[in-house]
């Protein structure tokens, strides 16, 4: 990563493979959102030995501007490390969805932090929303939001391995802080294994009723 505020961080896989998986994490300075992508692209380079860019980009100020994380996943070569059409768009803040809403690839998916964020207008894609900051006051400790959104990206999108994210977790925050956030990371993640499976026996209600 380079001080002037975008950075390139790549690591090599194999050629062949799935088309690559483009990513966006948005929200403002403070809410860990660049912490959030490097623990995504570790995840899926290191533990998943996929190749992986992450590119960041912040306002001027430290806590407050807007800033974002674009992380691209691929089983080959990445040749343009910049996110323009997300497959996944995660939303921190209501000025990063006003501000990235609508380069959401159609067919994408929308995750939310449900007390952050009101979506305009009618929304078509799939949408996802957690109580993200809310769940992380709950367990002492605001800051761990965005690992409560890792958690509940996680287990929606399988974008990653489990194993792979939660090492990544372990090794990028702040030593004597990494149970707090593994609990953090399994709380988001079990709220998204409950919200599928609540969606799967509506979806399945529906299909007996017709």
């Amino acid at each position: 990563m380079n001080p002037s505020g975008k950075g390139e961080v790549r690591v090599k896989a194999g050629e062949k493979g799935a088309p690559p998986r483009e990513i966006l994490i948005t929200g403002f300075g403070g809410q860990g959102i660049v912490l959030a992508g490097l623990i995504l692209g570790k995840a899926a380079s290191l533990g998943d030995r996929k190749e992986a860019t992450l590119t960041q980009s912040y306002g001027p100020e430290a806590r407050g501007g807007a800033c974002s994380a674009q992380v691209i996943i691929s089983d080959r070569k990445i040749h343009y490390p910049y996110v323009r059409n997300p497959d996944v768009l995660v939303c921190m803040s209501q000025g990063g969805f006003e501000k990235y809403a609508h380069l959401l690839k159609p067919g994408g998916v929308l995750i939310i932090d449900q007390d952050l964020v009101r979506l305009s207008g009618t929304w078509e894609s799939e949408c996802f929303g957690v109580p993200a900051t809310r769940m992380a006051e709950e367990l002492g400790r605001k800051m761990m939001a965005n690992i409560v959104m890792l958690g509940f990206f996680t287990a929606l999108t399988g974008a990653v391995s489990v194993e792979s994210i939660r090492s990544a977790v372990s090794a990028s925050v702040p030593k004597g802080t990494e149970d707090k956030n593994l609990n953090a990371f399994n709380r988001g993640l079990d709220f998204g294994l409950a919200t599928l499976k609540g969606r799967q026996k509506k979806a399945e209600g529906r299909k007996g009723a017709n």
